[in-house]
């Protein structure tokens, strides 16, 4: 069965690419085709003593983004907000003030909501920009792990010490800065914490039992698994309260089964409208060669000599080697995780690779 043969070449790429490295502690995979017959489900590594468990969450980074970029388009839908409207009218002036200012012009008043969700706005990063003088915040995130952030004392942390990039719309800075804001957005336009918004139109109705947003504590989400031991700097960090940086950009914690019931909702326009989407892709923004932002997702495009057609893909990834992903032409769905920070660019190595095996075994006469 071709199917078979599938599985066993994915499972055993997995387990190399997480043998032969000895900072992934563990790992998670899940490749799930219906049109094809493939169902790999699997885990590899260690959550202290326990055997990694292919059900068990783990922070899912800059996936997140898609997840609040989807609230945002759920407010468009209902006629709440447009993505042309400019932040102004649903951010509080404490955090407005001095947002955005680039070679002493302020242009906060210009920044509309698609810029955020595209990372077209110019705004800082607070997440990856590095400041003049002090330390960044992903030093103090590592320095100072006790500490809470509440999502207005990292802008305000990042207007302090962090500088804009260009006026709105006149370039491509990704920026976690921005999606805290859309964040707060979210939380005044629905009148819920962003965790109960999350929960109450995305989690809660696709049947995402094992999701939730990192707050202030664990304990009251564990569930059957304990969450997976996410590593930085060689530390394990699963504990740190200053992981509450993330918030609307990479503050969630998912498993890879209640990803794939996310993506499948999608990719089936069961939370939004197929034109919503569409939008979502279309509006786009260079992010690397080959890869386009577009309203918190990746879109992978063809480029001649480097990106083929087979890898046209579309989802997101986060910066601990996670990824989600929906390859359309092969009806496959690939997700998991390296749980590792910095290790993005491993992650796609390992997407394009399942893809090639995918797409090479299920093309093949067997």
């Amino acid at each position: 069965m071709v199917n078979e043969r599938v599985e066993t070449l994915i499972q055993q790429h997995f387990n190399k690419v997480v043998e032969k490295d000895s900072h992934i502690h563990n790992a998670y995979l899940l490749v799930h085709s219906e049109k094809h017959g493939i169902h790999v489900h699997t885990a590899k590594g260690l959550t202290g003593d326990m055997p990694a468990h292919a059900q068990q969450p783990y922070f899912i980074a800059s996936i997140g983004k898609l997840f609040t970029s989807i609230l945002i388009g759920l407010l468009v839908e209902k006629g709440k907000l447009t993505y042309e409207d400019t932040i102004t009218a649903y951010v509080d002036p404490d955090v407005l003030r001095d947002l955005h200012v680039y070679k002493g012009r302020d242009y906060t008043n210009d920044i509309k909501i698609k810029h955020l969700l595209n990372h077209t706005s110019g705004l800082n990063c607070f997440f990856e920009d590095k400041p003049k003088q002090g330390k960044s915040m992903i030093d103090l995130l590592f320095e100072q792990p006790s500490r809470y952030w509440e999502p207005k004392e990292v802008i305000e942390w990042s207007k302090e010490h962090l500088t804009a990039h260009f006026p709105p719309e006149k370039g491509f800075h990704y920026s976690d800065t921005g999606y805290n804001i859309l964040g707060l957005i979210i939380e005044r336009m629905t009148g819920m914490p962003l965790a109960e918004a999350l929960r109450f139109y995305i989690f809660e109705p696709l049947g995402m039992s094992d999701s939730y947003l990192f707050r202030d504590s664990l304990s009251s989400d564990e569930g059957e698994y304990p969450l997976a031991h996410l590593y930085g700097r060689r530390v394990n960090v699963t504990d740190y309260r200053s992981l509450s940086v993330s918030y609307a950009g990479g503050g969630i914690i998912s498993t890879s089964e209640d990803l794939l019931v996310f993506m499948k909702a999608l990719v089936n326009h069961e939370i939004l409208s197929e034109e919503t989407i569409s939008t979502m892709k279309s509006d786009k923004a260079k992010f690397f060669i080959g890869i386009d932002y577009g309203y918190g997702l990746m879109n992978f495009k063809t480029v001649p000599f480097m990106m083929p057609k087979r890898y046209n893909a579309w989802g997101n990834a986060g910066s601990t080697g996670t990824f989600m992903f929906y390859q359309p032409d092969l009806d496959t769905y690939f997700i998991g995780s390296l749980n590792q920070f910095r290790y993005n660019r491993k992650a796609f190595r390992l997407l394009f690779k399942l893809i090639d095996i995918v797409s090479k075994t299920s093309h093949s006469k067997i």
